[in-house]
């Protein structure tokens, strides 16, 4: 790690260094959803089927997760500046790959050079903002940070549909190569070196080979146990026990080795561990809609890809205002009340957004989208200080590293989660549905006109089922809805326990 006690990193060009920062940090980000849009187009590019071209998609997810833990012995050993360089030339190279691929195999291959070059760019970016400002600035820094980090996966999806829409799906890939040479020369030109204050170590490659398992294990079962059919299958099963295995090794070997690959007993810290804990939950409760939106808007509502952007755009609307006034103000207010508030608002719009059914309007859709947004950002900036108040300053990239793969598995389950829920709970209602469909039942034998369904050919049956079908995967969309309300409702007691932080402008 390289940090001190006080902010460490001192230069003329701050505002430039952050803006290299940011783009480097957003440009990652945006390939959390921008891909998802892409798959079926990149389906019919190599004749691949569904399972097959999800692995794009996965192994990045999981190559990245696998790699985000060991940012902290990298920064140490190699420096952190030659880290975050290397990173941003690496992740930029192979996107440019990933859209000249000429086959699935090289596609796949490609991602994954992607996703390991590019997991150490959130950790560090966030190091790197905390010691760029003086720590009663910490609140304006993660305002900075978070606001284009949370907008990243937001904007995804819009950017990627218009992307493959107008030109093709390659581009989405291409974009980030403008914006990844510019973050790395103004990097390589404005972040100075830093001398790193923890003493040098051995790779622990039983921990590495440990935690690589359990998330490689984990991120495989979460993205094929819906089509699987989970616990019934036994590659599940498997992958279920390499998880846990992996798992216990990585937490027991990392107590009782001299230098851990993560330095677990970090989380002696109160607020440190509390703040894990918050960010898995929030990591459940932001990505999660994000990709479920798209499909209603499109599939349930018939809304095209680019009308589908710009209603999630005040999702993105509520973030940006959330960040700004916090950026200002939150250092004058307690950052537990506003932790508490952005969770209230999200078990707010959630809850609202559960009493949604086929007719909800437009401005339902976005004053839902706002207030989350607005719930989002108030979450992120004092989520991101709390958690890192009364840590060592020397810890941070360790520490944020492990913050980000807690947080990236929240949203990797919160995702899986609700596509099982909307999916299953799609299945039950439909069977509860076509129970009412028979002969005798008068409504659906009444004409049109009258109110009924008018069954009196297939014409009509096949009308009637198109309709049972939306009806049954609303209900679904209802139910993970609910979920979040509570999610979020329960996040808000965790909120008591953190110690208040000293971070407070003067």
């Amino acid at each position: 790690m390289t940090g001190t006690s006080k902010a460490v990193i001192e230069t003329a060009h701050r505002g430039l260094l952050i803006a290299s920062v940011v783009l480097a940090s957003l440009v990652y980000a945006i390939d959390w959803t921008i891909a998802a849009v892409a798959l079926p187009h990149m389906q019919g590019t190599f004749s691949a089927t569904q399972d097959q071209v999800s692995w794009a998609l996965t192994l990045y997810i999981a190559t990245g997760a696998i790699m985000m833990p060991t940012a902290g012995w990298l920064s140490s050993r190699f420096g952190r500046k030659r880290l975050f360089v290397l990173s941003i030339g690496g992740f930029t190279v192979f996107s440019i790959f990933c859209g000249a691929a000429d086959s699935l195999t090289a596609e796949v291959l490609y991602r994954v050079g992607q996703g390991a070059t590019g997991a150490f760019l959130i950790p560090l970016s966030q190091s790197i903002m905390l010691d760029i400002y003086p720590r009663h600035q910490h609140t304006r820094a993660m305002a900075i940070w978070g606001m284009w980090i949370m907008l990243g996966p937001i904007i995804g999806p819009s950017i990627g549909g218009y992307l493959t829409e107008i030109y093709s799906w390659r581009w989405i890939f291409y974009l980030n190569a403008p914006v990844g040479i510019l973050a790395l020369a103004g990097t390589v030109v404005f972040l100075p070196k830093t001398a790193s204050d923890l003493p040098r170590r051995p790779f622990d490659w039983i921990g590495f080979i440990a935690i690589a398992c359990a998330l490689g294990a984990f991120q495989l079962m979460l993205d094929r146990g819906q089509r699987l059919d989970w616990f019934d299958s036994s590659e599940i099963m498997i992958e279920a026990a390499v998880c846990a295995a992996g798992l216990y090794v990585f937490v027991a070997h990392g107590l009782m080795a001299r230098a851990p690959l993560v330095n677990i007993r970090l989380m002696r810290d109160l607020n440190y561990a509390l703040g894990l804990a918050i960010g898995f939950l929030y990591g459940v409760l932001t990505l999660a809609p994000i990709v479920l939106m798209p499909t209603f808007l499109e599939d349930l509502k018939g809304f095209p890809m680019l009308d589908v952007g710009l209603l999630l755009t005040p999702r993105g609307a509520g973030l940006m205002i959330a960040m700004l006034a916090i950026g200002r103000l939150g250092g004058r207010i307690d950052h537990r009340l506003l932790l508490a508030s952005g969770f209230l608002l999200f078990t707010v719009s959630s809850w609202a957004m559960s009493g949604w059914n086929l007719q909800v309007g437009v401005w339902q859709i976005v004053w839902t989208g706002l207030v989350q947004g607005l719930g989002a950002g108030m979450v992120t900036v004092p989520m991101n200080v709390l958690t890192f108040a009364t840590l060592d300053p020397k810890y941070r990239t360790e520490a944020a590293s492990m913050f980000n793969l807690i947080r990236s598995a929240g949203s990797s389950i919160g995702i899986a989660v609700a596509v099982t829920v909307v999916t299953r709970m799609a299945n039950v209602n439909r069977s509860t549905l076509v129970e009412h469909v028979s002969p005798f039942n008068e409504l659906l034998l009444a004409p049109p006109g009258s109110g009924g369904w008018g069954l009196a050919g297939l014409f009509d049956l096949a009308r009637l089922e198109l309709e049972i079908d939306r009806q049954a995967l609303m209900v679904g969309y209802i139910d993970v809805f609910h979920g979040f309300s509570l999610a979020a409702l329960l996040a808000i007691p965790v909120v008591l326990f953190l110690g208040k932080s000293r971070t407070a402008e003067h």
